[in-house]
């Protein structure tokens, strides 16, 4: 699954630590996510989606999962 999450980190200047801890993970689960070694659970992306101010859909692409 790829994500648009490096980029609106660049773009709001945030790091990886300051979203980790907003949304309560770990910066290397940040860094999974990111690189597509993790798929971030429901509430996770929500809460994410929440950070950023966006919908699910427009973070997480998922028009590669079956």
């Amino acid at each position: 699954m790829r994500t648009r999450i490096p980029e609106l980190r660049r773009e709001r200047k945030v790091s990886q630590s300051e979203l980790a801890m907003a949304v309560g993970v770990t910066r290397q689960t940040v860094t999974s996510i990111e690189t597509g070694k993790y798929t971030a659970s429901l509430p996770l992306a929500h809460k994410i989606a929440q950070y950023f101010g966006l919908t699910i859909e427009e973070i997480f692409d998922f028009s590669d999962i079956d």
